[in-house]
Order: structure tokens, then C-alpha cells, then sequence
């Protein structure tokens, strides 16, 4: 397998091969990252690692709006992650290659990156301004049936988002949508409306065919759902409880 060291930027969020991930940089550790990435060579790619978030935050916490006013905000490359880092994070991850990288006048960075290669996350180094993770690449098998599997998550999602946007919203036509399976897997995976630790499932699916077999089943699921929502009356709506996420 192989394996390389390469910077470590966590979020409440999950990134797939092929999938592009704007970002707004503005903490110190992350500014830190991106000043050493751009002393890359334009010639080679500029790459991180990019893991969703277990527990804690992308975010460090500050005085303002912590339970205590009087305490000091968190500092440094695991602030908000625990003396432990590596176990706030998911295990499996994906590569970024960043396209772009723009300073801004305030020192905050504008990136552009691109999801290349999952990976599998074994150790974290919080010794230096921000965090950086030793990684192992996971091929991607294609499994049994990917192909078959692919044209019917193509179909499930197409309906999916329909119901999704509306009967009398553009459905998607097949010249814009990809054949290739593991691509269909992927953007599918990326495109659905569903929480953290469902996209992480369908990350780290063991191959393809898997992920298109549980992607099935949700968009069926997930439609099947959408069906029925309209013809809910509004007051029921009203009496159930909401979540400040």
C-alpha cells in the first residue's frame, strides 16, 4: 500500500474523489497550512487530506459564547479536538488537490480544491503550526455488478430529484450524468440530501458495487419519503420539535 505524510484539514464535512470543495480559510493553523502549500511548485499538486469530523469542531472555540466569558480561547493545531486528535476524526478520508490558492488583503486564504483518493487516516503529528497525518491510499475495487447497480442509482437519484426540486423543475438527462461506476457512486454519494455519518458510510465502503447497493436503498428511501411529504398537513409540522443544527 501506499502511504505518505501530508497536511490534515478536518471538517464537519466529507469529501469524495472527483468532488471540487471551496473553502474559506481563516484560522491561523489553516493559514499556516496554506502558506507551506504554496511553497509547492506550481508542477506539482498541492495536496492535503481532508477528514470529517467525529467529535469536536472545525472551528477553534472563542470567549464569546463559551458557557465561561473569562476563559481564554483555544490555541494551536488540535484546539477543539482533545489532547487526542486522531480520535475526533473518521478513520477513512480523502485527498485534496488544490487548484487554487488565493490570499486575501486580511491573510485569510480562498481555496479551490479538488477530492482525488480516499485514504485511510494512522496517525496525527500536532508538533508543528497545524496538524499533519501519516495516510495510506485505498484502492478502489469495483465489486460485483457495479455496472448494472450504477444504472440503477442513475435512475433512483434522477427521481430522487425530482421529488426533491419539484415536479416542474429540468430533470437531469443522461448525457449529464457519468457511466462510469465508481464516478456515479461518487457524485451521487456527494449530491444526496443526507447527514455526516451517512456520506462517511458510503466513503469507506469496501468497493463500489457496495456503496451503489446502500445508495439504492437510500435514495429509494429518501423518495419514498419526499412522496409523502406534501400531503402532510402544516400543523403537524409545527408541533414537531426543532433542532438549533
Amino acid at each position: 500500500m501506499t502511504t505518505a505524510r501530508l497536511p490534515l484539514f478536518p471538517l464537519n464535512a466529507v469529501l469524495f474523489p472527483g468532488l471540487v470543495l471551496p473553502l474559506n480559510v481563516f484560522e491561523q493553523r489553516y493559514r499556516a497550512m496554506m502558506r507551506e502549500l504554496l511553497k509547492t511548485d506550481d508542477s506539482e499538486p498541492r495536496r492535503f487530506a481532508v477528514v470529517a469530523i467525529r467529535d469536536g469542531r472545525e472551528v477553534a472555540p472563542t470567549a464569546p459564547g463559551l458557557p465561561d466569558q473569562t476563559a481564554l480561547p483555544e490555541k494551536g493545531p488540535t484546539a477543539g479536538f482533545g489532547p487526542d486528535p486522531i480520535q475526533a476524526f473518521h478513520r477513512v478520508g480523502c485527498i485534496a488537490d488544490a487548484a487554487q490558492i488565493r490570499e486575501r488583503p486580511d491573510g485569510g486564504f480562498e481555496v479551490m480544491a479538488t477530492g482525488t483518493t480516499r485514504v485511510k487516516l494512522l496517525s496525527v503529528d500536532a508538533s508543528g503550526p497545524f496538524l499533519t497525518a501519516e495516510l495510506e491510499e485505498i484502492p478502489e475495487e469495483q465489486g460485483d455488478e457495479a455496472g448494472t447497480l450504477a444504472e440503477g442509482v442513475l435512475r433512483a437519484f434522477r427521481n430522487y430529484q425530482k421529488r426533491l426540486a419539484g415536479a416542474r423543475e429540468r430533470s437531469l438527462t443522461t448525457s449529464e450524468l457519468p457511466d462510469d461506476p465508481s464516478v456515479v457512486s461518487y457524485l451521487v454519494a456527494a449530491a444526496a440530501v443526507l447527514d455526516t455519518p451517512a456520506k462517511q458510510r458510503l466513503l469507506q465502503a469496501p468497493d463500489t458495487a457496495t456503496r451503489l447497493r446502500e445508495e439504492l436503498s437510500l435514495l429509494r428511501a429518501e423518495t419514498a419519503v419526499l412522496r409523502h411529504l406534501p400531503s402532510l398537513p402544516a400543523v403537524e409540522l409545527t408541533r414537531t420539535p426543532t433542532s438549533p443544527n
